[in-house]
């Protein structure tokens, strides 16, 4: 009879938050080191596995290869939609009929309907406001067109109000309106706002008042800005602001690709909010992630 101990070197480590396994502990310790796992990645309501993305949370839970138990308890008490698990099937339906993910808002699509300004930044109602998603459609300049210029830009905050929606005019001639993208017309452009008037504006209400060397994480008057791709928009605007005040989702570890790449905009929507127009993700998206 065999009495000898399998050695520490053949015992499988697991990781306490996605449940991978590792033949050593060095290669868990590393796993760990550069996973970026957070208390912010999706996580199954039954086993509390971490899941990379909403995708991956998808798959583990109604996927080809599902694990078993977590799909028999998901298939009663399971939102398809947020992928929530609620304590009873009665619960699940109340929840399926208010579930903010389960539908288009008309309220807010009806909102951004209109084509003219919209700026709430002097408002009263707006001055508490802390968190602000930041979205700007793009037309293009230059020879060829491929040169990004911002014509509509729209400030909501974390309530879904929007604070600020203009159409811009841009420094340089556009030479190609993307309508197809964009539904920008030349004539929306005609009388729209100057690019340096939108910029004052948009600096203004993120500063908050407070200097922008004064700008600090904590404890400051500052508003922290959320969007995909804040870099190139803010660089459109030519709006300068503290990294330390910007959450971008296209830089956050746990929305990117496992080669440390940026997804786009559209896929992230169609992940994590299933077939939820991507033209409403700074609404759902960025305020849930």
């Amino acid at each position: 009879m065999d009495y000898r101990v399998e050695s520490s070197e053949t015992l499988r480590n697991k990781c306490a938050a996605c449940y991978r396994q590792f033949n050593k502990i060095e290669h868990l310790v590393e796993h760990m080191r550069t996973s970026y796992h957070s208390a912010h990645e999706p996580t199954c309501g039954i086993c509390k596995k971490h899941c990379r993305s909403f995708e991956s949370l998808r798959e583990h839970l109604i996927g080809p290869l599902p694990k078993q138990e977590c799909r028999n308890i998901f298939s009663t008490r399971g939102c398809k939609f947020c992928l929530a698990i609620l304590d009873s099937p009665y619960a699940l339906r109340v929840h399926q009929d208010r579930c903010q993910l389960s539908g288009v808002n008309a309220g807010l699509l009806g909102r951004f309907a209109n084509l003219g300004i919209r700026d709430n930044t002097e408002n009263g109602s707006t001055r508490g406001t802390q968190v602000v998603a930041l979205a700007c459609k793009m037309v293009g300049g230059g020879s060829d067109g491929s040169l990004d210029l911002c014509a509509k830009v729209c400030l909501i905050d974390e309530y879904e109000n929007i604070i600020f929606q203009s159409y811009v005019k841009p420094l340089l001639p556009v030479t190609n309106y993307r309508y197809e993208t964009t539904g920008i017309r030349p004539e929306y452009l005609r009388d729209a706002m100057p690019l340096r008037q939108v910029q004052k504006k948009i600096q203004d209400f993120l500063c908050n008042g407070e200097p922008m060397w004064k700008i600090r994480p904590r404890g400051g008057k500052a508003r922290i800005l959320v969007g995909h791709g804040l870099d190139h928009d803010l660089d459109s605007l030519q709006v300068e602001y503290p990294q330390v005040m910007i959450r971008d989702t296209a830089k956050y570890p746990p929305l990117m690709k496992t080669s440390k790449l940026s997804n786009s905009l559209k896929y992230l929507t169609q992940a994590y909010l299933g077939q939820v127009p991507y033209y409403i993700n700074f609404v759902y998206l960025k305020f849930q992630i």
